[in-house]
């Protein structure tokens, strides 16, 4: 999409916009007359209509094709005033539209009979800092502006929300709020005055986009484009199992794990969508696909009859219910028949059912004398059972391996998906499993959103795509109680009213577990699940999809499928409750800090409550069900806290901290480079890498660290810090690497050609540490890359704060400053690199790239486009520090030469993964020829 393609029509590809030849010609007729006058043929601007078959034709033909139609009517393109952007000799350079408009529709609805599910687009604010220094780095990279992904997708969010269809004035009300129906208010042409588009077209699939038209019409001046609800299931379905890391899991006995699925072998699969009926469809592939099966007993089915028996007034309540029910007391059970006993013959337990309900038959009972709650769990189990059983025997007849289940159904229930579970694992005899999708119950929105030509999701890939998880919708979620949020004070009062009691939304529902075992549907359900499962209000937990596609796949690794960058399994539950004290102990200081970094206003301490409300919650959450946010691990908690500090505005709490320490470490370091400089070089390799380690105590997330803070000065620490290095170390490779770097004997290696840097903290870790080791290799005739946060986390330094640093310390070393002035750190000295000086352009280059993140780990299978081009040719990496080496990336390995070096500042960490304690430290070197065999 970001390049040009042969094409009979397009000449020109903007972004990904192709433009005929035809309209471009008379683009420039119109302008000689208007200068802002736009193209009047919008669809030949956006290529071809999509085109209704005549069966369809027939079914909307008693429909007001007012209000639902296939609009031929697409957003205009106003190419008045475009510009080229950059370089006019790149091959597909980018044009900047000044004047175009932002409103297209950014909003898909399924309107179902129960539920209004809804995704929409929003865009991330403009990030662009320090431009000039970063498109010269972008030119030494060879990253070229053609090189950006196509509009609209140049960076956004995708969020996901669900109205009841019965409040749907609520959701209509949302959507006017937010003005998705124009765009959104985040476009930058959106204007609360501005007319209203006569001929604004939302996609929607579902009964309900027939059903209320005319109230959208009427309410806010769109149309309904309905879409065909099969397909808009399975574009829906293939996106996220293509997209979403962590989308698929299993989920047996209250256990839900997470299903890692190679998108090169998705195809063919079964989807089971149980709605008020079944559909169980043949997926062959991205738009192929059949009905192959169904059954009229689904949800419709549990439901009324659900509805009949017990008087319940909804689906949900009708599910509490079978929570606390008993089914023994209805179904009648092989033992039941058999004195007791097995029919072990056959290989049927005595609990297993014999027939569901079968026990009204001989009992003298009426309706009222059965338990609603027993009802409703025979009456589930037995839908389940069929369900899934069905289910398998499709997947046989196909020769399918994977069955996934979605529908208003499931939603997200425990003990359904475990019923269904169940099923498929009797009936298959352990050989299929029954998987589920996070995201099942926006499927249809979410194909509707895809059936915009523009909608760009197409060709964005896993790594490109972030899940996080805000405050407010998403974490109830996706329900909406209230209207919608429109700041963050509005958002603090909604936590003060709702989270602060703490116990409507983080609590699971009680669930007592019925004695004995009960065996349903030909096998047995061990009663102790039932402590272990939720809701559906707690079990759905979806979040916002970051949509990034800057983000790449870091190119070094050695095998991007196995890699996992989370070394601490939180798998295990003591594991989990450790680090949960852990950053539970640790969040008072940090919310110290982070009103401190805002001028300890009443504003700011409202915001720092507010967050460690926030943070709090997402942990009490978590502590009950650790998958309810995908896989987790110990990044991933982490990098939550960071988000969780932005979302309230705290921005950079250590702010003040990391200029006070790096000026500190910055005093000192003339004396560091001459100490450095009258060692032999042997010698100095050694010191280097003790001034690494050494410096690396300075960590504000360690507890034991920042109480050493409070008992001397940062040159105090250090000092101390470095007396104390003593080899050999916990884990010792230093002999290896002072090998491969001065070679033995009277052979001298070749040096690295470029060497990626992953640093860590400000002041005397980032100053005293790395910065020399830098210089060294810089000295040795190696480019230096040094890779920083994108974003703040605790005190690490960002990649925006490094130039400032580097401008420091060159001026305490020629070695430093004509690295810097070549790699075009230095702003007053900054050179293009295709004009530089005869002495810059043979100076080894010193460099800064960021990485893609804001956390104190890194996940390398998301890094910023930067890194992954300055990797193209590393041939060294270094990783430095616990988070970023110990905590992810410990048993990563690459196909180059790596060395990570870190001081361990936590005693469990020590002990589980080091058989050490506090304060030892790593050095690991793995050469590439070691890395690339394994």
């Amino acid at each position: 999409m970001a390049g040009l393609t042969e094409d009979t029509n397009p000449v020109l590809d903007i972004d990904g916009l192709l433009i005929n030849q035809e309209h471009n010609k008379t683009q420039e007729e119109n302008n000689n007359n208007n200068s802002n006058s736009q193209l009047k043929d919008k669809s030949a601007v956006l290529g071809r209509d999509r085109e209704e078959n005549s069966s369809k034709n027939q079914n909307q033909a008693e429909i007001d094709m007012a209000s639902i139609h296939r609009s031929g009517s697409r957003p205009q393109l106003d190419l008045s005033k475009a510009a080229i952007e950059g370089n006019f000799e790149e091959k597909d350079p980018t044009i900047l539209l000044p004047n175009q408009s932002d409103d297209i529709s950014h909003l898909a609805l399924d309107i179902g009979g129960s539920l209004i599910k809804l995704v929409y687009f929003s865009r991330h604010e403009g990030q662009s800092i320090d431009d000039k220094r970063k498109k010269i780095l972008k030119e030494r990279l060879g990253i070229s502006n053609g090189t950006r992904r196509s509009y609209p997708i140049l960076g956004g969010r995708l969020h996901f929300v669900k109205f009841e269809t019965t409040k749907i004035n609520e959701c209509l009300d949302f959507i006017y709020s937010k003005q998705l129906h124009h765009g959104g208010m985040d476009s930058c042409h959106w204007n609360a005055e501005a007319p209203a588009n006569e001929n604004a077209v939302i996609k929607a699939t579902g009964g309900g986009a027939f059903r209320f038209a005319d109230l959208f019409k009427e309410r806010l001046g769109v149309s309904l484009d309905k879409e065909d609800e099969m397909n808009c299931l399975v574009a829906g379905a293939n996106f996220l199992l293509k997209a979403i890391r962590h989308e698929a899991f299993t989920h047996m006995e209250g256990r839900k794990e997470f299903v890692q699925i190679d998108h090169n072998d998705l195809f063919p699969y079964l989807l089971v969508n149980i709605g008020s009926g079944v559909s169980m469809i043949k997926v062959d592939g991205d738009g192929k696909f059949q009905r192959v099966s169904g059954t009229n007993v689904g949800g419709g089915t549990y439901w009324g009859l659900g509805r009949l028996l017990t008087k319940c007034k909804s689906f949900d309540e009708l599910l509490e219910l079978s929570q606390r029910g008993d089914n023994r007391t209805i179904d009648m059970l092989v033992g039941d028949i058999y004195g007791g006993m097995d029919y072990s013959k056959i290989g049927l337990s005595a609990s297993t059912i014999a027939s569901s309900f079968g026990k009204a038959i001989s009992d003298k009972k009426e309706l009222e004398d059965y338990s609603p709650e027993d009802i409703s769990l025979s009456l589930l189990r037995m839908i389940s059972y069929n369900i899934g059983q069905i289910a398998y025997l499709n997947a046989l007849r196909f020769g399918l391996k994977r069955i996934f289940f979605g529908g208003f159904f499931i939603r997200g229930h425990a003990y359904t998906m475990d019923t269904i579970s169940f099923a498929v694992h009797f009936w298959s005899n352990g050989d299929a499993q029954a998987m589920f999708l996070r995201h099942e119950g926006f499927l249809g929105a979410l194909g509707a959103f895809m059936s915009y030509e523009k909608h760009g999701l197409d060709d964005l890939m896993v790594h490109q795509l972030v899940e996080r998880f805000p405050m407010g919708a998403p974490y109830t979620g996706g329900k909406i109680h209230g209207p919608p949020l429109g700041d963050l004070n509005e958002k603090i009062s909604w936590m003060e009213k709702f989270v602060l009691k703490g116990t409507e939304i983080t609590a699971p529902v009680p669930m007592a577990p019925p004695p004995g075992t009960t065996g349903l549907g030909g096998f047995e359900v061990p009663s102790s699940k039932g402590s272990t499962l939720r809701s559906d209000a707690s079990a759905l937990n979806v979040g916002v999809l970051h949509l990034v596609p800057t983000l790449e796949v870091f190119p070094l690794l050695a095998d991007p499928k196995t890699y996992e960058p989370n070394t601490i399994d939180l798998a295990d539950h003591n594991e989990l409750e450790y680090w949960f004290t852990v950053l539970s102990g640790h969040l008072p200081d940090l919310v110290d800090k982070a009103v401190a970094s805002e001028g300890g206003t009443d504003d700011a301490q409202r915001r720092g409550d507010a967050f460690a409300r926030a943070f709090s919650a997402h942990l009490s959450r978590l502590i009950e069900d650790p998958a309810a946010y995908g896989k987790l691990g110990l990044a991933n908690l982490l990098e939550l806290r960071e988000e969780c500090l932005r979302e309230f505005q705290f921005h950079d709490a250590y702010r003040s901290i990391k200029q006070r320490e790096n000026e500190a470490s910055l005093a000192v370091l003339a004396d560091l480079f001459a100490e450095l400089d009258s060692m032999s070089e042997e010698t100095r390799l050694l010191t280097l890498i003790e001034g690494v380690l050494a410096a690396n105590i300075f960590d504000w997330g360690s507890r034991a660290c920042v109480d050493l803070y409070h008992k001397g000065t940062i040159i105090e620490i250090y000092r101390m810090s470095r007396n104390k290095m003593q080899r050999p170390w916990r884990v010792d490779d230093f002999d290896l690497f002072k090998e491969r770097m001065l070679g033995s004997g009277d052979k001298k290696p070749q040096p690295h050609k470029r060497a990626l840097l992953f640093v860590d903290n400000s002041g005397a870790d980032i100053v005293l540490g790395m910065l020399p080791l830098a210089r060294e290799l810089l000295r040795r005739g190696t480019e230096v890359v040094l890779v920083a946060n994108s974003l703040p986390a605790l005190n690490d330094v960002t990649a925006m704060e490094l130039p400032d640093i580097v401008a420091e310390a060159a001026k305490h070393c020629d070695i430093l400053r004509r690295a810097a002035e070549a790699g075009s750190l230095l702003v007053d000295a900054m050179i293009n690199p295709s004009d530089s000086s005869k002495e810059n352009s043979s100076s080894i280059p010193l460099m800064v790239v960021e990485n893609g993140c804001g956390s104190p780990c890194i996940d390398l299978r998301q890094v910023s486009s930067e890194l992954a081009a300055a990797a193209k040719d590393a041939d060294l990496i270094v990783l430095e520090g616990m988070g970023r080496a110990l905590h992810t990336n410990y048993n990563a390995r690459f196909k180059c030469d790596a060395l990570k070096l870190a001081m361990v500042k936590n005693q469990r960490l020590a002990e589980k993964l080091i058989k050490g304690n506090i304060y030892d430290c790593v050095c690991r070197y793995e050469p590439a020829s070691k890395a690339n065999l394994l």
